[in-house]
């Protein structure tokens, strides 16, 4: 039977707040196998019977279920539209399947809000929170309402006493003065006919609170100064009659029980300043004020439809134990970032305070080092006596543990539980195997990612950083992607690395950028605060990378500019083809670095040129998928320049590398910089370095991602599984032995006598090292995308079996479905089973096939030297000799 199960927009099954037409997709289901879509029916409607329709595809004939936009359609602000889709496909046709959208608004000049705020010019430096609100009529029944929502810092907004939605940490973190996001809220079901109120809880948050490591020029009011809020709210009444609502200068503020809020230091609540009522009709007690407008550039905002930060999981405590040095502490098992809710009895005036941190010392005390005087504190005092249920606001934490301060009476297992806290994103890919270790090394990588991706990608979530390292997100974006549905999430950041390019197309090192112009005395950032190697390569790899996991072009016309604007920097800024431009990281943190320095061996000249050119063909390869037949010509003989430039200057005549690093190595095989010729002496020479570290890594950043792939790349899958499945210092698996539940910054962040790496910056919870989730699933599960037809559409199943391993398996739900591979190494053979969505096809390769013992319908031939058959959708269970 064929169905569908799922229609997609923008990549997402759910869009609030879209201001644009988006893109739309269906998953297919079929009992058959080889099934192709003959027609699509797609028609969208503003009334859920689809009497009203603004458009009707008719029966296309079409293979297309992704990437399919409607033309000619005017959309209205704050509407529910309908949507239903009806395929045939192997002689069948599915029944009508239906979902629906909401829009925000749609032309920025149709806001008639302004941002208010309850604060003083004068209280930049203060971090405490503030209430505004307004009291309203409702003349008459209500068909539907709807709100835009944003701030300048951090807001909840209520109606009637009650939170609208369950988004945390609204509107997240944006170059503020170039891209802010708002929020859309169907608020139908929160307002009442008569009196009612409304209003927000506001906190400094990224936008005007403490951001920053020690050096910078100003660490505080990186945007502004004031906490603000904006609200547009219609209400539409069943007579068909309209009314706005808007934040004004009519509205009034007062200062919240949120007495101090930071993202780094965390929350202080006192109970006993609450004003009962203020989100509710009528006339609040307090010392309410008039809130003061604030000018703002309208042009600026952007509806955000998807990817808001939510609480996702809940974490019960593991145990309560005392420390050798006496304090009370809570495990709770995992590293993570969120917060922690509290249920206690007190009485007036009795304090609750947490104090949240990652690792124990070597002593099994508490240890606070490596947050750099950070505090990720949450402190309550009780208004009077009563159980309360309190969890902060405004702040989010880094951590496994927690110490107890103070808290009223014996606390229990009970009384806490952590609340995840990240963009929410649809979990899609999966990994197992027989390895328990490699399976916890997948656990890691996943809750790194969670931990970090926090409203933007971050280097890391707990110390007084929690910045958007470019480098960091560049090298662990395909892993990424893979875990979960990055589409909303990515494509929201990538406008801010556009926003904060300079004008001659440099990307800064963080973004969004608070480095820039503010480097005070900083030792490192005064060296330059833009444009490293493999950090500003983000501009290119990472909307590539999109392009590759969606099939997407939009992402790819959407920052072509901001592309071209970065090889342009590289361009002009190289000499006679070799890049390098003030401060560089190079191979960041690897081993091979100078005793007390963190820039690895590799010369920058080396790796500068390596991405240089890397990025220069990925853009000639855009150029030409867009049609731009000019650029493609002219970057790829940019690109050819490069190419040869690299091996004149990095191979001697005899073809050995220039410099002999693991690195140099690995970026020359895996970037297709290495002349034929010399291909075999490369793959040699970085096997001898490999093994005068005793089998053992010592990469940094810039080598590390790609290791594994040039060693199975060029024939060696076993070299790749042994440096995978090493246990011991450095690898990534001595970080599952030392009890890592995330991957760490540095190979050794934790000794294995439990003494620290370096208490300035060492932080346990860092994804860029788990980027070797990219060769886990491309390369050992075998889940490989066409280049040539992206998106999963044709798939290139190819696994490599090895490391010792009794059974691997990996599934990944791409836009057509779940494309799913899994073998056994039963010995004498190998048995591989593999799922290839609907109205998609794939080349399955048998790892050193000798023969094929059941092909399960396939026609197996040796091609190229490897055993291949083409397939199309449906389960396959193929065993062979090896």
């Amino acid at each position: 039977m064929l169905r569908i199960t799922e229609i997609l927009m923008d990549y997402e099954n759910s869009q609030v707040g879209i201001t644009h037409v988006p893109q739309f997709g269906w998953v297919l289901e079929s009992d058959k196998r080889n099934v192709i879509q003959d027609s699509y029916e797609l028609e969208i409607a503003k009334d859920i019977c689809f009497t009203d329709k603004i458009y009707a595809s008719g029966k296309v004939l079409s293979s297309a279920s992704a990437q399919v936009k409607p033309e000619g359609i005017t959309l209205s602000s704050m509407q529910y539209y309908y949507v239903r889709v009806k395929v045939s496909a192997a002689g069948e046709e599915t029944e009508w399947t239906q979902t629906s959208f909401v829009t925000g608004l749609m032309d920025n000049k149709e806001w008639k809000a302004s941002f208010i705020t309850a604060e003083q010019e004068s209280d930049g430096d203060d971090s405490k929170g503030t209430y505004v609100r307004k009291a309203f009529q409702v003349k008459g029944p209500v068909k539907e309402a709807f709100v835009c929502t944003t701030a300048l810092g951090l807001y909840n907004f209520y109606v009637n006493g009650k939170k609208v939605g369950t988004d945390e940490l609204t509107p997240g973190w944006t170059s503020y003065l170039k891209h802010l996001c708002y929020q859309t809220y169907d608020v139908t079901e929160y307002i009442k006919e008569g009196s009612n109120g409304m209003g927000a809880m506001l906190a400094a948050g990224w936008f005007k609170g403490l951001m920053g490591f020690e050096g910078l020029e100003k660490r505080r009011n990186h945007y502004g100064k004031n906490a603000a809020f904006l609200a547009q709210m219609v209400i539409r009444y069943e007579d068909g009659t309209e009314e706005t609502l808007v934040t004004d200068d009519t509205w009034t503020g007062a200062d919240s029980p949120v007495v101090f809020a930071e993202i780094y230091d965390g929350e202080v609540y006192d109970a006993r300043k609450e004003i009962p009522g203020w989100a509710e009709a009528g006339e609040p007690a307090g010392d309410w004020n008039r809130v003061r407008v604030v000018d703002y550039d309208f042009s600026v905002l952007t509806g955000q439809s998807n990817g808001k930060v939510s609480e996702i999981e809940e974490v019960k405590p593991k145990r309560i134990f005392r420390t050798p040095e006496g304090d009370t502490v809570i495990d709770f098992g995992q590293n993570m970032s969120g917060h922690i809710q509290v249920t206690a009895k007190g009485k007036a005036g009795d304090v609750i305070e947490l104090h949240c941190f990652e690792v124990l010392d070597a002593a099994g005390n508490v240890y606070l080092d490596n947050l750099r005087g950070v505090k990720q504190a949450v402190k309550y005092t009780f208004a009077r006596e009563e159980e309360i249920v309190y969890k902060p606001s405004f702040t989010f934490m880094g951590f496994q543990y927690a110490k107890i301060v103070s808290f009223p009476g014996e606390p229990a297992l009970g009384n806490f539980t952590v609340y995840t806290l990240h963009s929410k994103m649809e979990p899609t890919g999966t990994f197992e195997c027989s390895n328990p270790d490699l399976n916890q090394l997948a656990h890691n990588i996943l809750w790194g990612l969670k931990s970090n991706f926090v409203d933007v990608p971050t280097d890391c979530p707990q110390r007084d950083e929690r910045l958007g390292w470019t480098g960091d997100a560049q090298i662990f974006c395909r892993t990424a992607c893979f875990l979960m549905n990055t589409y909303s999430f990515y494509s929201k950041w990538l406008k801010d690395v556009e926003a904060d390019q300079t004008p001659e197309g440099g990307v800064a090192h963080v973004v969004p950028d608070i480095v820039s112009g503010n480097e005070g005395d900083n030792w490192l950032l005064k060296q330059g605060s833009h444009s490293a190697a493999a950090w500003a390569d983000v501009a290119v790899i990472n909307p590539w990378t999109m392009y590759l996991t969606f099939g997407d072009k939009e992402i790819l016309k959407e920052q072509y500019e901001s592309m071209k604007g970065w090889i342009s920097f590289m361009e002009t800024h190289a000499v006679d083809y070799i890049w390098n431009y003030k401060l560089q990281f190079g191979d960041w943190v690897a081993l091979d670095a100078e005793e007390g320095s963190y820039f690895g061996a590799t010369p920058n000249d080396l790796t500068c040129t390596a991405y240089f050119a890397y990025s220069t063909g990925l853009f000639a390869k855009i150029a030409e998928i867009l049609g731009k037949t000019e650029d493609a010509e002219k970057y790829q003989a940019l690109y050819e320049k490069i190419v040869d430039k690299f091996q004149r200057t990095f191979f001697d005549e005899n073809g050995i590398m220039t410099a002999q690093t693991q690195t140099a190595h690995i970026v020359a095989l895996y970037f297709g910089l290495t002349p034929e010729e010399y291909k075999e002496k490369t793959i040699n020479g970085l096997l001898k370095l490999l093994e005068k570290e005793n089998g053992h890594l010592v990469t940094g950043f810039v080598g590390t991602p790609y290791f594994c792939h040039a060693l199975s790349q060029n024939g060696h899958v076993k070299e790749a599984y042994d440096l995978l499945l090493k246990d011991d210092f450095p690898s990534w698996l001595y970080q599952v032995k030392m009890g890592a539940t995330t991957v760490w910054e540095h190979w050794d962040g934790m000794k294995p006598d439990g003494t620290m790496w370096s208490p300035d910056m060492n932080s346990f919870n860092h994804y860029a090292y788990g980027a070797i989730g990219e060769w886990m699933v491309r390369v050992a599960a075998g889940l490989e995308i066409d280049e040539s037809n992206p998106g999963y559409k044709h798939s290139v199943i190819y696994p490599r079996l090895g490391g010792s391993l009794d059974y691997l398996k990996a599934e990944y739900k791409s836009v057509y479905g779940s494309v799913k591979s899994g073998w056994e190494d039963q010995g004498d053979k190998a048995v591989l089973r593999v799922s290839v969505p609907v109205n998609t096809t794939a080349t399955i390769c048998l790892d050193n096939a000798k023969e094929v013992k059941d092909s399960d319908g396939l026609n197996f031939a040796v091609v190229d030297g490897v055993m291949k058959a083409e397939a199309g959708s449906g389960e396959y269970t193929i065993t062979f000799v090896r």
